[in-house]
């Protein structure tokens, strides 16, 4: 941790476990959906970002934004120097295991983000072989386990509440990456194939809508009937009639 309380971040894909790796697993999924992908201006937020191979996707522009001079926009990812509604393609690459308010960092890249735009996001899911680190001192206050692991779902939750809808969840390296990964392990291929949802390592491709999935109506009242007694007069006459 530094000092203000913020966990430390990785700035290059070596200071991850099997960094490398991860990296190319994340272009190999994406490699599909770059062509997907078009507009005039993509924002890679983080150095993370900014350094995975995009070949293939159809945006004119890219720009990079983290606080190195390396960057193209030197900002924060909280506060961005972007105008509203004027980026085509976010990418956000272990981003908001990091940030003190992640809901917050996305609400920012909602902000910015066209109707229709794509946001891309890898992250660390804690429902995986990676949690084991998370429960071992010596791994603790390391590169990503200082971090917060966010469930998948719940990240979609929040895109949800957004207006944004996620067509593509994968789910990479199921292996707890403690140490170097191994291809051709039978542990990892056995847990892929029994529970491929528990990937260390997932990415979500979302869509921002223009209205939401699910449109509130307005519910109707139902008029209920002015029911009332019959009268009994009449009654009560025509028997006092009858009797005289």
């Amino acid at each position: 941790m530094t000092h203000s309380g913020v966990p430390l971040k990785p700035y290059h894909w070596s200071e991850l476990p099997n960094g490398p790796v991860i990296r190319e697993s994340i272009e190999e999924v994406m490699f599909s959906w770059w062509p997907r992908v078009f507009g005039y201006y993509m924002l890679s937020l983080g150095p993370l970002s900014a350094k995975v191979d995009k070949t293939g996707v159809g945006v004119s522009c890219h720009y990079s934004l983290f606080d190195e001079p390396e960057a193209d926009i030197l900002a924060d990812y909280s506060q961005l120097p972007i105008q509203n509604a004027s980026v085509d393609a976010v990418v956000m690459n272990f981003l908001l295991e990091f940030e003190t308010d992640p809901y917050r960092l996305l609400r920012e890249v909602d902000r910015v983000l066209i109707s229709g735009g794509h946001l891309i996001i890898a992250g660390f899911n804690p429902l995986s072989p990676m949690f084991i680190g998370k429960m071992l001192p010596k791994y603790q206050q390391e590169i990503p386990w200082n971090g917060r692991f966010f469930m998948p779902s719940r990240v979609k939750d929040w895109l949800g509440l957004l207006g944004y809808q996620v067509v593509a969840d994968e789910r990479l390296l199921h292996h707890h990456l403690l140490k170097d990964l191994k291809t051709d392990s039978i542990w990892s291929h056995a847990l892929k194939s029994w529970l491929p949802s528990s990937g260390s390592v997932y990415v979500l491709v979302a869509r921002k809508l223009e209205t939401p999935l699910t449109p509130v109506r307005a519910k109707r009242k139902v008029k209920q009937p002015n029911w009332s007694t019959a009268p009994t007069a009449g009654r009560t006459g025509h028997t006092s009639q009858s009797s005289k």
